[in-house]
């Protein structure tokens, strides 16, 4: 019987480990990171236009894990941040038709833009923005400019960053690993 008991409380433990490992975190968004999108909501309606000419829109989204990294020539924190999400993200998923990463770069014009793309040596798709009006749809007017947004195939939002912190991106990643898992 003790044996059973064992073996019993070893599954368990092993399920619940499991368990936790293949879900989402569960992530209290600080005030301070200026969002003024929540997780769990869907995702705004937006519509952007790539350097290439291509526009992309909320529907065209749907049915696909998509990021959006919000970006800026002048942000020295995104130019950190860039060459990690190329290597860590991009290169492991720019093949998966699951998957979209966008950066949206805010409020530059195109040459600029195309410019800061060669220079960074990205070659995920880039978006102009405008006046940031889709950086002011998800984060509020003065926030800083680097973050990410991350959205579930049903185009729900289910994790925000702000800046480059190790732990926050290793954590991005291991997400989108789990929702194209899924």
């Amino acid at each position: 019987m003790k044996r059973l008991l064992s073996i019993l409380s070893i599954t368990f433990l092993a399920m619940s480990a499991f368990a936790q490992l293949s879900t989402i975190p569960e992530k209290e968004i600080p005030a301070d990171y200026g969002y003024i999108v929540k997780i769990g909501q869907q995702m705004p309606e937006i519509t952007m236009e790539l350097t290439d000419g291509t526009k992309v829109s909320t529907a065209d989204l749907k049915g696909k894990i998509t990021m959006l990294q919000f970006t800026a020539s002048w942000c020295s924190v995104c130019r950190k941040e860039m060459p990690h999400i190329e290597k860590e993200i991009w290169q492991k998923h720019k093949d998966n038709d699951d998957f979209v990463l966008i950066g949206v770069d805010m409020d530059e014009p195109l040459d600029k833009v195309k410019d800061f793309k060669e220079t960074m040596k990205i070659t995920y798709p880039l978006a102009l923005d405008p006046g940031a009006e889709i950086f002011y749809t998800f984060a509020a007017k003065g926030a800083g400019v680097t973050r990410n947004v991350i959205i579930d195939k049903t185009g729900k939002i289910v994790y925000l960053t702000r800046l480059f912190k190790e732990d926050e991106f290793n954590e991005m990643v291991e997400v989108i690993d789990l929702l194209l898992k899924e």
